[in-house]
């Protein structure tokens, strides 16, 4: 599959015209959408300057994903690509923190963009415009308003392995925690998201996902012991307890 199927014709244009020789940093979560932003960065040539991960400090954040965020660095390093982890953010000032960070970066690297994973947040797409506008760096984000159905079937096929680290939603099934995806189980999300109206893709916070392999890492993250806890009525999250990184 050509990776640039996931993207709209306006960001194909983009891609051969503007950014091949962009030095960028890109917001990473470790999750299924900052990951493929990071594949598609590198696959149109951008010069990943940095991944950028902050570790939020409470159980909600509008901006940031949290659970697992604690092996974005592990992640990084399957990627062989560097990474700022921001540790101890406070809810609230997490706009305050990036807008530093970014700054920072900017001095140091030059950097001329910041691409995101974002589907279809307008809340984090347009903070975050704002952060980047008063900066004078573009924002990219190659998913926006993707088909949500089908860019779950394409990560899959794509070789994308990922599993669901939390879900905070009436109709996913727990037995989905820790276990790495299927083409099968993606359509039973599908399926069950269709029937609870909630998001197929997770972008209202419905789940949040890890990537443990793709394939541009250079290893493959194994989670070796892990507990899952109820947190409320359709609530539950993964503790991760021991992981590696085994060479592929």
């Amino acid at each position: 599959m050509n990776s640039h199927s996931f993207l709209n014709p306006t960001f194909k244009k983009l891609c051969l015209e503007v950014i091949k020789e962009m030095r960028v940093v890109i917001l990473f979560s470790g999750g299924k959408d900052s990951v493929f932003a990071t594949h598609w960065a590198l696959s149109v040539g951008m010069d990943v300057v940095s991944l950028i991960t902050f570790k939020i400090e409470s159980n909600d954040s509008l901006v940031f994903h949290i659970p697992c965020v604690e092996l974005a660095p592990l992640q990084a390093k399957a990627l062989d690509l560097p990474i700022t982890y921001v540790p101890g953010i406070s809810q609230g000032e997490e706009l305050s923190r990036l807008k530093d960070c970014l700054m920072e970066l900017r001095k140091l690297h030059g950097i001329d963009a910041v691409v995101l994973g974002v589907l279809l947040s307008d809340y984090q797409r347009l903070a975050i415009n704002e952060i980047c506008s008063d900066l004078n760096l573009r924002v990219i984000t190659p998913l926006w308003r993707k088909s949500q159905d089908k860019y779950m079937l394409e990560l899959v096929d794509y070789g994308f392995k990922f599993i669901i680290t939390s879900i905070s939603v009436m109709g996913l099934p727990p037995d989905l925690l820790g276990k790495i995806l299927t083409k099968e189980d993606v359509l039973r999300i599908i399926e069950l998201a269709h029937k609870y109206k909630f998001n197929p893709a997770f972008e209202g916070g419905e789940a949040e996902t890890l990537v443990v392999d793709a394939p541009f890492f250079k290893y493959r993250i194994r989670i070796l012991d892990y507990d899952i806890v109820k947190e409320g009525l359709y609530s539950w999250s993964m503790v991760v307890k021991r992981v590696e990184l085994e060479r592929k």
